[in-house]
C-alpha cells in the first residue's frame, strides 16, 4: 500500500485555507511517522491532541535552528512544541502512563519564557511541553 493511501498519509494533501490563503495542514502530514493511526492515538490520548483542533490565542513561533545546533539530536533536527496550562499536572499524567519527562529548570525555566520539559513521542520525536509565565 502507497503511504499516501493511509489516513492522512499524502504529505502534499490540502486540507483548507488558513488565514492569508495559505494552506492549513493536518498535523499528521508533517510529521514523518511508520504508523499513522498509532501515532495519532498517541497523541490525542497522551496530549489532548485530536488531528483538528482550535488554537487558543497566544504566542505561536516558528524558530529555525543553526544546523550546528546541540539543541536537537542529530538525527532529529525539529520539535514540536506545545502550550500547556498545568505543567506540573501535565508532567504527573505522563509519568503516570510511564513516559519518560525531562526537565531542566536551571537551564531551561525562566520567568520571563516560563517553564520547559521534553518528551519523546513512540517514534522518538521530541515534543517540548511550554507552561507561559503567569501574567503578571
Amino acid at each position: 500500500m502507497d503511504h499516501r493511501d493511509e489516513p492522512g498519509g499524502d504529505d502534499h494533501r490540502e486540507v483548507g485555507r488558513g488565514e492569508n490563503g495559505k494552506s492549513a495542514r493536518h498535523w499528521r502530514d508533517l510529521l514523518p511517522r511508520a504508523d499513522t493511526k498509532a501515532l495519532a492515538d498517541w497523541y490525542e490520548t497522551h496530549l489532548g491532541v485530536p488531528g483538528f483542533w482550535g488554537q487558543e490565542a497566544g504566542m505561536t513561533v516558528f524558530a529555525p535552528f543553526k544546523e550546528s545546533t546541540d539543541y536537537f539530536p542529530a538525527d532529529k533536527q525539529w520539535m514540536i512544541n506545545f502550550r500547556v496550562d498545568d505543567l506540573d499536572g501535565m508532567i504527573a499524567q505522563l509519568k503516570a502512563a510511564d513516559i519518560a519527562v525531562e526537565t531542566r529548570p536551571d537551564e531551561w525555566d525562566t520567568p520571563e519564557t516560563g517553564r520547559f520539559a521534553r518528551i519523546h513521542d513512540p517514534e522518538g520525536n521530541q515534543i517540548e511541553l511550554w507552561e507561559p509565565p503567569a501574567q503578571q
